[in-house]
């Protein structure tokens, strides 16, 4: 384990074999806190801002590192941007290990680009999925590969990053046009 000193990410959960937030096999970590509250949400122990356990993002990797099967890790919420600077050593982490990363948050990609937050920005380019909008009841889907409500977006983030703008995944993988995972 390193000895340097990081932010702890406060950690609603971990879940190490998941295959419904991503293409593959996946380490999902459920961030805590958000203060969006949609209705509907699927993750209500995750709201609270003061909830969850703290994690070295050092624990959490060593986790990650255990599972050679993984294709990659998901972090969901809760609300990560909440926690952008503290994930930012995980995220780099993650991405030295050859893993793909996708971020679930309830901001669009736009909204993210106008907070114009130093660590929000450098996280999504450690990234390289972004499922972005918030989860709207009224939108629901059981049909949508990786989301749970029509308006959100699975973008590609290097091209988004690039472009300036929203630029969609199409992979099959994670489209949902493949049966390969």
């Amino acid at each position: 384990m390193s000895s340097i000193m990081y932010n702890k990410i406060r950690v609603a959960g971990i879940v190490n074999d998941s295959i419904t937030d991503g293409p593959g096999l996946r380490l999902t970590l459920f961030v805590q806190g958000c203060e969006r509250h949609c209705p509907g949400c699927h993750n209500k122990s995750a709201l609270p801002l003061d909830g969850g356990i703290l994690y070295n993002p050092d624990e959490i990797m060593d986790i990650i590192r255990k599972n050679p099967m993984l294709s990659g890790v998901t972090f969901s919420g809760g609300e990560p941007m909440l926690q952008a600077e503290a994930l930012l050593p995980l995220a780099q982490m993650i991405r030295d290990a050859g893993l793909d990363l996708a971020i679930y948050t309830g901001y669009t990609f736009e909204e993210l680009l106008m907070q114009d937050d130093a660590a929000v920005l450098k996280l999504l380019s450690l990234a390289n999925i972004l499922i972005d909008g918030p989860f709207i009841l009224e939108k629901r889907s059981l049909n949508l590969s990786f989301r749970g409500s029509s308006n959100q977006r699975i973008l590609n983030l290097e091209e988004s990053l690039k472009q300036g703008m929203a630029v969609f995944e199409n992979s099959p993988a994670w489209t949902g046009t493949s049966d390969t995972y």
